[in-house]
Parts: C-alpha cells; structure tokens; sequence
C-alpha cells in the first residue's frame, strides 16, 4: 500500500521527481566473458545459426515462437533479414567468444522510453545454447545494458502460459511472475495466454551481484558444472 497522499488524502505512487526518461537502445556490442551480443548481420551470422539450429532433433524450439521453423536456408536468412531491418524489436546475436560462432539470437523490444520499460523477447536459442553459461550471459549483458547504461526502471519478460521452460528460466533469471493476461495475443493460428514477469530497478543492484558471482569461472568445476546456482541467493546457503 501506497504511503503517499495528495492534498485530498488520495493514496498515490512514489514521486519521480528527477526522472527524465530512459534512453532507446541502438545497434551496440555488448562484451562479455564467454559471448558478446552484436546486431544481426544476415551475411555474417547466416550460416552458423542455421547450422546451430539444425542440431536439433526436431522443430519444437519453434512452437512458442511467432516464426519458424525454416524449411529451406534461403527461408530463414529471409527471416534474418526481417530481424536485421527492425528496430522495435531490436535483435542481436549470441556470439560464442571461444568458437567465434553465432548460436542464437534474443531481442529487446517494446521500447518504451518515455516510462522506463522494455522486455526482452524473440529469444531462439540453439541447443548448442540452451542451459549453458553463455546464455545465461547473454541475458545478464542485456539485463545490465538495459538498467546500468539505459536507465530503464522495467525489464519484462513475457511468454505463452503454456510455455513451462521459458517461465521457470524467466524464475531462474530473477523476474517476478505477475499474472496472466489471458487471450492476450494470437499466434501460429491459435489463442495465447501471456505470463507476465519483471524486474525493477530496486531489484537490480543485489541481482547484478548474484549474476557476476555465478558467472565468475570460479564458480564451474573441473567438469564446467556450476558450484553455486544462480537462483538460490548467498543469504540462503
């Protein structure tokens, strides 16, 4: 409940009085240990995603995704382009820094400037990304982009209800799930509800230091296993 009141005793929010706005985020690189996101590039990063996504077994990544899966290579670089040409979504690619390869792609998107909020979106992770270090990366350098160097004061992540992976990965990344929006939007021909998760800028400060511990390399074995999850905080070990 709200402890601020108006001059008619009226509940009201927190006052922002110093508050001018985020800034819009552009074409940038973002480096970090294990990967760094760059724009995409349909002539530079074509031909290792398409090569990344086709290690898997079979098109279910796709199902919670507006697009794909591609049939054909001039397909999906078609679809490159689309991801290249946008800026609201505003999409990079996942750079492997020990291979050099591209092994998906994510987004930022719903930019709103004016209030402080974006999401992150459209992520297509290869299974050469999925449940590694790297991807959790990629997600902390647009998380820390997003908050350190952009000022926003919402970070969203949003996902079909029925999507069970991404909401526990939205969990283990440190967003709060807060409700569903149900027949939100239509995709693929069919109805979605939309589960709704974020982080705030009070959050943030103690989530950065959760993020640089799990990914110190001393927290990975001999094997590369992690020593300490990054879902369970120092104060409750």
């Amino acid at each position: 409940m709200s402890t601020f009141q108006n001059e008619f005793a009226q509940p009201i929010g927190a006052p922002l009085a110093n508050w001018k706005g985020a800034k819009p985020p552009s074409r940038v690189t973002l480096e970090g240990r294990y990967c760094r996101l760059v724009p995409v590039d349909p002539a530079a990063h074509l031909n290792d995603l398409a090569e990344a996504y086709d290690s898997a077994a079979d098109g279910r990544d796709w199902t919670y995704l507006a697009t794909g899966p591609f049939s054909t290579l001039e397909a999906y670089q078609e679809h490159l382009e689309k991801l290249a040409s946008s800026t609201d979504p505003l999409h990079f690619t996942v750079i492997d820094t020990a291979s050099g390869k591209a092994l998906g792609t994510l987004a930022l998107m719903r930019i709103d400037a004016v209030n402080g909020v974006i999401e992150v979106g459209f992520i297509a992770f290869s299974p050469l990304l999925k449940k590694t270090r790297i991807a959790t990366e990629a997600i902390f350098l647009l998380m820390r982009h997003v908050f350190d160097d952009l000022g926003y004061r919402r970070f969203e992540w949003k996902c079909d209800s029925l999507n069970e992976p991404s909401r526990a990965a939205a969990k283990r990344f440190g967003f709060t799930f807060e409700g569903i929006f149900r027949q939100a939007t239509t995709y693929k021909g069919r109805s979605r509800d939309t589960a709704w998760f974020s982080i705030i800028d009070p959050e943030w400060p103690a989530l950065k230091t959760r993020y640089e511990r799990w990914l110190d390399p001393k927290n990975f074995d001999a094997d590369g296993a992690q020593i300490e999850r990054l879902s369970t905080p120092q104060s409750a070990k």
